[in-house]
């Protein structure tokens, strides 16, 4: 990303437990978590933005902490 100047859209997911507001939350606080992250590794901040879908797109299907484990994630979108 520094090499490139690519843009990315840092995308925060959660599992389907907590309320949709705590969620939603709880994703943005991932995918900020995520960007400062690679702030600090040199990506400039105006080629990184966040969005949280909190539980909306599960990576899986399914109850269990299998599934929860898996749902509660960061994905990247490359712009």
């Amino acid at each position: 990303l520094k090499q490139s100047g690519a843009g990315i859209v840092i995308e925060g997911h959660c599992d389907e437990r907590g309320s949709d507001d705590y969620n939603v939350a709880l994703g943005e606080k991932r995918a900020g978590a995520v960007r400062d992250y690679l702030y600090n590794l040199g990506v400039q901040m105006n080629q990184m933005s966040i969005v949280s879908y909190g539980e909306a797109r599960p990576a899986v299907s399914g109850s269990g902490e299998t599934a929860w484990r898996m749902n509660r994630r960061v994905a990247f979108q490359v712009r």
